[in-house]
């Protein structure tokens, strides 16, 4: 057993016919025509926004029990925190609201703290 197969538990033997049964299957390629194709701009984000990650700020709040109870089951059923939810949402509104303010020309007001 080598040392990869031994740190997964999984033998050489079951892996042997995996690796058997993909060696096997050959792709055949052909030249046949592609049909129509079209050009897509490109959509996807560059790395170094995928690597960015905005300054986070750590606060206290109180929500309510059916609000978090909704969010953890959200959370769990697509195998994410429901803490990241929670800010994408809120990050969201955020972003809706700008964009809304900017749009319409109007400027927030400031409320006295």
């Amino acid at each position: 057993m080598n040392a990869k197969t031994q740190r997964s538990g999984v033998s050489e033997k079951a892996n042997a016919g995996a690796s058997q049964r993909y060696a096997a299957t050959k792709i055949k390629y052909t030249d046949e025509p592609l049909g129509k194709t079209q050009v897509v701009t490109d959509f996807l984000p560059s790395p170094s926004e995928l690597a960015f990650r905005e300054e986070g700020v750590k606060v206290t709040l109180a929500l309510s029990k059916k609000s978090i109870e909704f969010f953890k089951n959200e959370a769990s059923k697509h195998h994410t925190q429901y803490q990241r939810m929670i800010r994408r949402l809120l990050d969201s509104y955020v972003d809706a609201q700008a964009l809304t303010l900017r749009s319409s020309g109007t400027r927030q007001k400031r409320r006295a703290p």
